[in-house]
């Protein structure tokens, strides 16, 4: 298991807004991504609403939807675990090309917050334990929001 992560570049979020998007399924695990998450974002200065969906798989549409408010980056929450079928990697693959589709469409960086593992135990790691995949995913939000304002207004 990756305990690779990118760096804090120490940028504020002060006066943007974030939107959350989670999955209800897994629903302990979910809530500590979505609880990491906006920690970071609130202690960065950012503002955070978050809205749920039943599963990961609907959180494309949630993240299509909460595209046309006004949010400088959204985040979409999910885990899949491993079953007896492969169906966690389809699952994964779709929505990952659909959350990517969200972004180029809307112009708004959609973070891909949604965990595929094999085990419970991986689930624990990342979404509860020393892997703060939630602080990173608020991170990823943060800079690329950041990184979006800053090419408009230079770009403009």
């Amino acid at each position: 298991m990756s305990e690779a992560t990118h760096s804090d570049l120490g940028i504020r979020a002060t006066g943007m807004n974030f939107g959350i998007v989670a999955a209800r399924f897994n629903e302990t695990y979910v809530d500590a991504l979505v609880d990491r998450c906006r920690v970071y974002i609130e202690e960065a200065g950012g503002t955070v609403t978050v809205d749920r969906v039943p599963g990961s798989g609907e959180l494309p549409f949630a993240a299509s939807a909460f595209a046309r408010g006004e949010f400088d980056a959204l985040i979409a929450l999910g885990l899949v675990l491993k079953g007896e079928t492969d169906h966690h990697n389809h699952l994964a693959h779709a929505t990952g090309a659909a959350l990517q589709q969200v972004a180029i469409d809307s112009g708004i960086p959609v973070i891909n917050g949604i965990i595929v593992v094999n085990n419970e135990e991986e689930a624990d790691a990342r979404t509860l334990g020393s892997i703060n995949r939630g602080l990173e995913f608020g991170r990823a939000a943060v800079e690329m929001a950041h990184f979006r304002k800053t090419w408009m207004k230079n770009h403009q």
